[in-house]
């Protein structure tokens, strides 16, 4: 997310540590058995819950990805690394908790329904579902070409998660996301109306970066004041628990 915009190398670690408290309230008094990290990247995530349950299953699909995963978390003995699609994932065992951490954009409707109702079977009674995904205010917005997305809003997704016979428990503002994302979207203007010769973008990006820092949490509520959008995408965390049925 933030490559090429001049941040310092601790804005990510920033990012991952804030949501990591957003993370642990959310999670809170969840069964500590077994989760699932489905799209589990370099394994940053799986990782963290490795210190939380008592056995991770980390799923990833990219070859180079799931490579850094498996040799980060090597010394991990209840992380299991498993190199796959999601799609094709079967679950074999219950889970206390499900995360998706921004895999569901990538996906379209019909298959990230295809993939929650695969999983609700598997979800630990009083278990739960937790998705992490970059939103829009409103309907959908489609992105073609060489990152291809589908970035939905809150009431999609809700409208989705209720298709499924998943009831959401808590949506929750990922205000670190946001914060970034104010960065990322003012470096993108500066870039448009300064000539490359000008842009100087370690020092803008520090700048930014800092100056956003300095005025969290405040500044995320300054746009909204002027009747502006700002930033373009948001991002939510989403805590689901699979209805329970009459004949359970």
């Amino acid at each position: 997310m933030m490559e090429g915009f001049g941040f310092p190398a601790s804005a990510g670690q920033f990012r991952f540590q804030a949501e990591r408290q957003i993370v642990e309230r959310l999670i809170e008094g969840i069964n500590s058995h077994c989760m699932l990290d489905l799209g589990c990247g370099i394994g940053s995530w799986a990782e963290y819950f490795a210190h939380h349950f008592s056995k991770v299953v980390a799923v990833e699909a990219s070859k180079p990805l799931f490579n850094v995963m498996a040799q980060q978390c090597a010394s991990l003995t209840n992380v299991t690394p498993i190199y796959g699609d999601a799609l094709s994932f079967e679950p074999e065992e219950p889970y206390s908790m499900a995360f998706l951490g921004g895999m569901l954009m990538y996906l379209n409707e019909s298959d990230v329904v295809a993939l929650l109702r695969k999983l609700i079977p598997f979800i630990d009674a009083g278990g739960v579902i937790l998705c992490r995904e970059t939103t829009v205010r409103q309907g959908t917005v489609i992105r073609d070409g060489t990152y291809q997305v589908a970035y939905r809003s809150v009431q999609t997704y809700t409208e989705i998660f209720e298709q499924c016979g998943i009831a959401s428990v808590k949506v929750e503002a990922n205000m670190p996301y946001l914060l970034m994302q104010m960065g990322c979207e003012t470096i993108k203007k500066w870039k448009g109306i300064m000539p490359s010769p000008l842009q100087a973008i370690p020092v803008a990006g520090w700048l930014t970066y800092w100056g956003l820092r300095l005025c969290n949490p405040w500044i995320t509520s300054v746009p909204a004041l002027f009747g502006r959008t700002f930033p373009e995408l948001t991002n939510h965390f989403f805590l689901l628990r699979p209805a329970i049925s009459e004949d359970s």
